[in-house]
């Protein structure tokens, strides 16, 4: 890489309800996609770090027990993220910030291809952590 170059790192979290479906959030910004809770690595943040505290700012609540279980080169966006399976204690008291509208819990026969595939790995995880790109 070159000094000026772009490089983008995301810590990511795969959140679970009883029926085994996926915490799903709305952003409010860009295409007002829905994704899986986490977001930018900040300077000087590990992936555990990045992961923690955009869980906090995004659920208004701490995650626990993150795995990393999958890392994922998208070359769309020139960018690595950092899949953890987590869980939250107590899923009533989600609080959303400004960044999101909505959330909500989903099969993983709904996701996206790649994310279908990012939270599958995840789910499947056997202590060996997967690597891919799209």
């Amino acid at each position: 890489m070159a000094f000026d170059d772009t490089f983008r790192l995301s810590s990511h979290a795969v959140i679970l309800n009883e029926k085994n479906e996926v915490l799903l959030l709305k952003a409010t910004y860009g295409n007002f996609a829905w994704g899986l809770p986490g977001g930018a690595l900040e300077v000087g943040e590990t992936i555990h770090e990045a992961l923690i505290r955009e869980c906090f700012e995004e659920l208004n609540q701490p995650i626990t027990d993150a795995a990393l279980t999958g890392v994922y080169y998208h070359k769309q966006y020139n960018s690595q993220a950092f899949i953890f399976r987590c869980t939250l204690n107590d899923i009533s008291k989600i609080t959303l910030s400004n960044e999101h509208s909505e959330y909500k819990f989903a099969p993983v026969s709904s996701l996206s291809e790649v994310q279908g595939i990012r939270v599958s790995d995840c789910l499947s995880f056997s202590g060996i952590v997967t690597s891919r790109k799209f």
